[in-house]
């Protein structure tokens, strides 16, 4: 199954504030990776435009169960604004009642 890239919804505070926030206790270790490919926090809008275009055309696999919706697995390559490349996973999750995918996370992931 492909997600809509054209739809989905990616808070800037989930992307800017989390995922690429290099002193969020949870999400620092998630900057540094990305690091590694050349994003930053001020330029969040580029790791969304990726995610659409990089990610969100591959194959998405049903992912655990929530009780708000239907989650799903993208495990990919993401090749940033350096030209490196490193393996992620995200998930991303349909609300019930709601027809366009929610990024949840990313997780580094190894080369499968």
């Amino acid at each position: 199954m492909r997600l809509s890239a054209d739809d989905a919804i990616m808070l800037p505070e989930k992307l800017r504030d989390y995922i690429l926030s290099p002193t969020h206790s949870d999400g620092r270790a998630k900057a540094a990776y990305l690091g590694l490919l050349g994003y930053t926090q001020a330029d969040w809008e580029q790791l969304e435009s990726d995610l659409r275009q990089q990610i969100l055309n591959c194959e998405a696999q049903p992912g655990r169960p929530s009780l708000y919706g239907d989650k799903y697995e993208i495990v990919a390559p993401l090749t940033g604004p350096n030209g490196k490349t490193a393996w992620v996973r995200t998930i991303w999750i349909i609300i019930h009642g709601e027809t366009v995918p929610r990024f949840v996370t990313l997780i580094p992931e190894k080369k499968p």
